[in-house]
C-alpha cells in the first residue's frame, strides 16, 4: 500500500496547488508527518486515509491504489467461482476493447481505429495458432506461415502497428499514415467514468490488473538483481 498511497497523496496535493504546510494543517497532522506519508516513510492509520480521501474528493480505494477511478469504481471483485471469474474476465476484456475503439473513433481519425483493429487481429491470430499447435492432430500446412516463424512475423507486425497507432493517436504523418486534425478527448480515468459509465469500469479494471502485474514483475526483477 505504501508506494501507491504516498505517490497518490503527493500527486493530489500538487493538483490542488497547495503547500504541504497548508494540507497538513487542514488534515490535522504536522507537516513532518505529512511529509513522511508523502515520501512513503510512514504508513497512515485508517482515520487519516478517510480524512485525506474526503479532503481531496476521491475514494479511499483510489487513494490506496486499489482503483484507477477516483470514485472508487472498478475495484477488483471479491471471490467468485472459476466459471464466474472466467466469464467476468472475458466480458471485461470485450468491453474494454469496445471502449478503446469507440475512443479512437471519437477522435475523428479514420486511421487510428483501423490500426487498432489490425493490431488486435494479429493478437487473435497469434493466440489461435498457440491453441491450434496444442492439438496433436493439427496440420501445420493449414497456415501459410510455418510454426517456427509465425511468432516472429506476428511480433514484427504488431510492433509495426504499435508504431502506427502511436503516430495516428497524435494525428501525425509518417509510416504510411497521413496527418489528421483530431478532436482531443480527455481520457483520464475519472473522465472516462463520467462519459462511459457502462464501459469505463471494465477498462479501468483491466488497466489496474495489468498495472499490478507489471509492478509485481518489476519488484521480482529488483529482487533478482
Amino acid at each position: 500500500m505504501a508506494s501507491d498511497f504516498s505517490r497518490t497523496l503527493a500527486l493530489l496535493r500538487r493538483e490542488k496547488k497547495i503547500s504541504q504546510r497548508m494540507a497538513a494543517n487542514d488534515l490535522g497532522v504536522s507537516q513532518a508527518l505529512l511529509s513522511h506519508y508523502e515520501n512513503g516513510l510512514r504508513e497512515p492509520g485508517l482515520s487519516f486515509v478517510v480524512r485525506a480521501a474526503d479532503y481531496y474528493g476521491v475514494s479511499c480505494d483510489y487513494l490506496l491504489g486499489r482503483s484507477m477511478a477516483r470514485d472508487g469504481s472498478a475495484v477488483p471483485a471479491g471471490r467468485m467461482d472459476v466459471q464466474e471469474t472466467a466469464e467476468e474476465g472475458r466480458n471485461q476484456v470485450i468491453r474494454a476493447a469496445s471502449l478503446l475503439l469507440d475512443l479512437a473513433e471519437q477522435t475523428g481519425s479514420t486511421q487510428l481505429p483501423r490500426e487498432i483493429e489490425a493490431y488486435l487481429s494479429v493478437v487473435l491470430y497469434k493466440i489461435y495458432r498457440y491453441i491450434y499447435m496444442a492439438d496433436p492432430g493439427g496440420v501445420a500446412a493449414v497456415f501459410r506461415a510455418a510454426p517456427d516463424t509465425f511468432e516472429y512475423l506476428c511480433d514484427a507486425r504488431m510492433k509495426e502497428h504499435e508504431l502506427r497507432i502511436r503516430t495516428a493517436a497524435k494525428g501525425a504523418e509518417g509510416f504510411g499514415l497521413m496527418r489528421e486534425e483530431l478532436h482531443r478527448l480527455s481520457v483520464a480515468p475519472n473522465e472516462l467514468s463520467k462519459q462511459y459509465p457502462a464501459l469505463a469500469g471494465a477498462l479501468l479494471t483491466v488497466l489496474q490488473q495489468v498495472s499490478d502485474s507489471i509492478e509485481a514483475q518489476a519488484n521480482a526483477c529488483k529482487e533478482i538483481r
